[in-house]
C-alpha cells in the first residue's frame, strides 16, 4: 500500500537520482566533449589553411579561416557552459533532496 509518507520518500529519492544524473552528465560533457579529437583536428587543419593563405597572400582564405577558428572557440565555450550548468544543477538538486530528507526525518541542522 502506498501511503503519503512513502510517496514523499519516493519523490525525494527520485529528486536525488535526477540530480545525480544531471551532475554526472555535466561532468561527462566537461571531460569528453570540450576536449574532442574532432575539434582539435579541425583547429589544426584551420591553422594550416590560414598559414597557406598568408604564404600565398590570399586574404579571403585567411579571413574565412579566422572566422572558423572563432566559431570553434565559441562552440567549445558553449559546450563548457552547458557542462557547468548541468553539474551545478545536479548539485543543487541533490542538496535540495538531502534537505528534504532531513526535514522528513526531523533531523536538526
Amino acid at each position: 500500500m502506498l501511503t503519503s509518507y512513502t510517496l514523499i520518500i519516493y519523490l525525494d529519492a527520485m529528486l536525488f537520482l535526477l540530480g545525480m544524473f544531471a551532475f554526472i552528465a555535466g561532468v561527462l560533457i566537461l571531460a569528453l566533449r570540450t576536449a574532442s579529437t574532432d575539434i582539435k583536428t579541425l583547429a589544426v587543419q584551420t591553422t594550416r589553411l590560414a598559414q597557406k593563405g598568408l604564404a600565398e597572400d590570399i586574404s579571403g582564405l585567411v579571413g574565412n579561416a579566422s572566422t572558423l577558428l572563432d566559431s570553434m572557440n565559441q562552440m567549445v565555450r558553449t559546450t563548457r557552459g552547458v557542462g557547468i550548468l548541468l553539474a551545478l544543477l545536479g548539485m543543487c538538486l541533490m542538496g535540495l533532496a538531502c534537505y528534504f530528507a532531513l526535514q522528513i526525518f526531523k533531523v536538526p541542522l
